[in-house]
């Protein structure tokens, strides 16, 4: 599904900073490995019940750093082509899109994921996009075509909100006052009349 042009014009002007993007990977490189040490741990368990006598696995066994690594793509790359975050980038609000603002995409999500380990090469190098480019894009993103944007408007929303502060209450709102106001004036019953004499007609006796 493609981005509205409204919704693309708002995803280009917010692009992601550096602070946001590290505080997503924290959390997923730790969600990540969580995940998969606990699916490890489950099948050692089960496997010891089955031979019958205990069985670990070590960081070192190739078997065990292919299925990591694998994992680690499928990680990145469904969440990326699902719906452009990942468990991280939910939490803090950033999203991975085109370069025009629609969704990433299966194809981009999977260059983005091959291409994600080239940002580390040269002590991180490839993030010093995020830092001073115009569009805050690291190298994976360059090479995919894709930018990580925020997915609220902080900013809009700040400035609608001074601005009604400013203006003062709505003009329903006032009309309403100035009708209750109105209404209040008209319901104030009048005061009452002293009732007139009456006078007794008078009779004649002859």
């Amino acid at each position: 599904m493609t981005a509205g042009p409204r919704e693309q014009a708002e995803l280009r002007g917010h692009f992601a900073g550096f602070v946001s993007r590290f505080a997503a990977y924290v959390v997923d490189a730790g969600t990540s490995t969580g995940i998969f040490m606990l699916v490890l741990a489950t099948v050692s368990f089960a496997a010891s019940v089955l031979v019958g006598h205990p069985i670990s696995w070590s960081k070192n066994d190739l078997l065990v750093a292919i299925v990591f690594w694998g994992w680690q793509f499928v990680y990145y790359a469904y969440s990326w082509a699902a719906n452009g975050k990942t468990f991280g980038m939910a939490l803090l609000g950033v999203r991975v899109v085109r370069a025009d603002g629609a969704n990433a995409g299966v194809r981009r999500a999977i260059i983005r994921t091959l291409a994600f380990p080239l940002s580390f090469l040269l002590f991180g190098l490839g993030f010093a996009g995020i830092l001073v480019g115009r569009d805050r894009r690291a190298l994976h993103d360059v090479i995919a075509g894709t930018a990580v944007v925020y997915t609220w408007d902080a900013r809009a929303a700040r400035l609608r909100f001074l601005d009604r502060d400013a203006s003062g209450p709505p003009p329903a709102a006032a009309a309403g006052l100035g009708t209750d106001a109105a209404g209040a004036a008209d319901a104030v019953p009048a005061p009452r009349t002293a009732p007139e004499p009456r006078t007794a007609p008078l009779s004649s006796d002859s």
